[in-house]
């Protein structure tokens, strides 16, 4: 069973097997090495590329995919994420990993979550968050990708970016030189995963063995908790009309690996028997609201209401990755139900993305 243990620390990464480089000159950052070195015909900088090329290139821990870190890894991150979580609300702020730090977050695709929760525990940790916007940042049009990755990584510790191409994410990835965080793109949401997780455990006590149903769109939130399957034993329904299922190579390797009952079906209601978590989200995400009176009407039968809900048992909590349209996708009478747990969840985003940029910048 994956339970957390009780006995994790914070500020602990003995166990850690990512460690971020170290970009010092060799002859110590003093002025008086840096005199020597100029007075021997030699500088920092080439220095500092003679140890690059002598240790050769690091492993940089990206979070491109909830999959990239396998069950131990996403279990010591969640287990990172409820204890920092803890001196936070304390009102404890000594723990200052990040100072002295930097964090580039780009956004191609706005978000008010995003932004905030990734910017405030930055800064509550310790460190400095960057908001590159749509205007300021035009990937691939402006300037190529591969360039923008190259420097601000040149300027920071750690790159975030919230965008819609899924390759976009992976290009960052390819050319930076220290951490790329997924903020979400069409293709996949990890981090949102990541803090559903965290609730579920707050919940129930433990991830492995729950059955969580999803309601609508076949989208990136559903490839996440698919992901998320192939290393950690659950149960995941996706409920959905017909054509709007997840991309079925991801269903496919979700399956193939063998931990998890996966099901995608068209019945909601047969779905939700027994479920321990019902999640919904919008029927037309960003940049679909041109399909929205179509998706209206294929998904017509898949709000999650009360009488939806009483099919579980009695005994599922609600969830939504937010922002919920009220009366469509789920009915206000849910949404401020008691067993609604929807803002918890979205506190937690901040939480547990704190410990994933704990993790990436091996601290």
């Amino acid at each position: 069973m994956l339970r957390l243990s009780n006995a994790c620390t914070v500020g602990s990464s003995n166990d850690d097997p990512f460690r971020r480089f170290d970009r010092k000159c060799p002859l110590k950052a003093t002025w008086k090495s840096r005199r020597s070195c100029l007075v021997q015909g030699r500088n920092t900088i080439s220095c500092k590329a003679a140890v690059s090329l002598s240790e050769g290139k690091k492993t940089l821990s990206h979070f491109l995919h909830i999959d990239d870190y396998d069950a131990k890894t996403i279990i010591r991150i969640l287990e990172r994420a409820i204890e920092v979580k803890s001196l936070l609300k304390s009102g404890d702020r000594s723990f200052q990993p990040f100072k002295g730090k930097s964090m580039a977050m780009i956004f191609t695709k706005p978000s008010m979550r995003t932004r905030v929760s990734f910017e405030t525990g930055f800064y509550l940790l310790g460190g400095h968050a960057i908001y590159l916007g749509p205007d300021d940042i035009q990937m691939g049009k402006r300037e190529e990708t591969r360039d923008i990755s190259r420097v601000l990584s040149g300027y920071n510790d750690l790159i975030m970016a919230r965008v819609f191409a899924h390759q976009d994410i992976l290009d960052l990835a390819k050319y930076s030189s220290v951490p790329v965080i997924n903020g979400l793109t069409d293709y996949n949401h990890p981090c949102q995963i990541m803090a559903d997780a965290l609730t579920i455990i707050e919940h129930r006590g433990e991830l492995e063995g729950v059955k969580v149903v999803y309601i609508g769109d076949g989208n990136n939130i559903v490839h996440s908790w698919l992901r998320l399957a192939a290393v950690i034993p659950m149960h995941f329904v996706c409920a959905c009309p017909q054509g709007f299922e997840p991309d079925q190579s991801t269903v496919r390797a979700a399956k193939h690996a063998g931990l998890s009952k996966i099901e995608i079906m068209n019945d909601p209601k047969q779905a939700v028997i027994g479920a321990d978590f019902i999640y919904a989200d919008v029927w037309a995400s960003m940049g679909q609201k041109d399909e929205a009176a179509l998706r209206m009407q294929k998904f017509q039968g898949f709000q999650v209401n009360e009488e939806l809900m009483s099919l579980a048992g009695g005994k599922a909590y609600f969830m939504h990755c937010l922002p919920a349209e009220r009366g469509v996708e789920v009915t206000d009478g849910v949404i401020e139900s008691p067993y609604s747990i929807v803002f918890p969840q979205a506190e937690n985003r901040m939480h547990a993305q704190n410990a994933i940029m704990l993790h990436s910048l091996g601290l």
